[in-house]
């Protein structure tokens, strides 16, 4: 009965699939608002062309139906100018805008900071924090997530047990953020007074 109730990857799939499409279909239409706004505009009108006969009736009997008075028809033209500048601008200021890289730093940390596979296995060992099935475990991770014998940790973490205090996390953000903050300006001879927005991402 459990097998029966679990659903299989078959029907889990499309369900995430759907997402996706919905979410793919979405940015489509907001990317081409416009485009997708005058297409059918100008489908009607073509449709409407034929119905009247042609171009010809068309213009005739919109030149028939505009108002006589000279005051209408610049308030007529002056609100269709209005609407296209409108329109362009939406268009204009939607799309987005091109990002450059102008030049780029990376923080290179110290040698003492570089911890060896067999470094990290004793520590995880003298932590007495897992078992041996653990730690073969972790043995196999580190064998296949591609890091090399040069990966370098925080000093937080060298200590037996590790010591993740605040200062020692203020100290290493400081490190690496400001270093690679005034390697970059240094290349790209700007002032900090000069930049308008700073944004910081940390993925832990």
């Amino acid at each position: 009965e459990r097998e029966r109730e679990m659903p299989s990857e078959a029907t889990a799939a499309p369900r995430w699939a759907k997402r996706k499409y919905v979410k793919q279909v979405y940015q489509y239409v907001v990317n081409h608002f416009l485009a997708l706004t005058l297409i059918p505009a100008a489908a009607w009108a073509s449709l409407e062309a034929l119905r009247w006969g042609g171009p010809e009736e068309l213009l005739r009997s919109l030149r028939e139906s505009l108002p006589q008075d000279p005051a209408h028809l610049v308030f007529l033209c002056t609100a269709a100018a209005a609407a296209a500048v409108v329109a362009a601008a939406t268009y204009l200021l939607s799309r987005p805008g091109p990002v450059y890289l102008v030049d780029y730093a990376l923080f290179k940390p110290p040698f003492t900071w570089r911890v060896p596979f067999a470094s990290f296995m004793e520590h995880a060992h003298l932590i007495d924090c897992f078992d041996a099935r653990s730690e073969q475990f972790l043995e196999r991770i580190l064998e296949r997530s591609g890091l090399g014998e040069e990966t370098c940790l925080p000093p937080a973490i060298h200590y037996i047990p590790p010591c993740p205090s605040l200062q020692l996390s203020r100290a290493e953000a400081e490190l690496v953020i400001f270093s690679a903050v005034d390697d970059l300006l240094h290349r790209t001879s700007l002032n900090p007074r000069d930049l308008d927005v700073l944004v910081v991402n940390c993925s832990l």
